[in-house]
């Protein structure tokens, strides 16, 4: 892939993961009235770990974040057999699985970019 395309999958797939990390209720007024399926946003952030192994592949991550989205992939195949037939923001609060995304992606961020939290 041109270096363009892999910026542009680099700066998405950034995007994508700070809203996995982010706070509950800023994901849901992320989601705001959209009615996005539960089982989408499984399949969507399937692929975004599959992206950001390519771009660890080609030099564009961190290797260190390898085990971090590759633990969301699993996490994620683990609860693929439970019925998603709910809307995502639905399932946000309650199921346990996207805590754990929310923790993994936080992690994942913070060895990709550091903790901005500290700087001005």
């Amino acid at each position: 892939m041109s270096d363009l395309g892999d910026a542009h999958l680099r700066t998405w797939a950034l995007r994508f993961m700070t809203l996995l990390a982010a706070d509950l209720d800023d994901q849901l007024a992320w989601l705001g009235e959209q009615a996005v399926e539960a089982g989408s946003a499984v399949e969507e952030v399937l692929l975004l770990c599959r992206i950001w192994e390519g771009l660890v592949e080609r030099g564009l991550g961190e290797p260190g974040t390898l085990r971090e989205v590759r633990a969301i992939g699993r996490r994620l195949a683990e609860a693929e057999d439970a019925p998603r037939t709910g809307l995502w923001a639905d399932e946000l609060a309650v199921e346990p699985v996207w805590g754990d995304v929310r923790s993994l992606a936080g992690r994942l961020l913070r060895a990709e970019v550091g903790d901005r939290r500290d700087t001005p």
